[in-house]
């Protein structure tokens, strides 16, 4: 059972809630980042972080298919931007909430960062999620 509270006392979030409640004993996945690079490994959308998000996307229900999860069962994310533009960041978020990722909805930070671990890579995205 996943319980989202968006707290009272705090700004509503616009499209994510403060926090996720997970009762013991659910089986939880801890997703290392998923990154913008396709099956053979060379980066999808280079310079532009929308195309790279939506690949980032797409490789992030790849991750959760294989545990047997889904979008619907992410409790948090972490996206990685690399731009100081809050506009950029802005869009990245844009193509998160299109995936259906915010349904919900999850918490999560959105973080604009100076540089990510492959070259040429805009964004990033971890994740912790409920198998159900």
């Amino acid at each position: 059972m996943i319980r989202r509270v968006t707290v009272p006392a705090l700004f509503p979030p616009p499209t994510y809630s403060h926090a996720s409640v997970v009762e013991a004993g659910t089986k939880l996945a801890f997703l290392a980042g998923s990154v913008p690079l396709d099956a053979e490994g060379s980066i999808v959308g280079e310079g532009d972080p929308v195309r790279q998000a939506e690949q980032v996307m797409a490789n992030l229900q790849e991750q959760l298919r294989a545990i047997g999860s889904d979008l619907a069962h992410v409790l948090h994310t972490d996206v990685y931007v690399v731009s100081g533009e809050t506009s950029v960041l802005s869009a990245v978020w844009e193509v998160v909430e299109a995936s259906g990722l915010s349904t919900g909805p999850h918490s999560s930070t959105l973080l604009g960062v100076a540089c990510l671990g492959y070259t040429g890579q805009l964004v990033e995205i971890t994740a912790t999620a409920v198998v159900p």
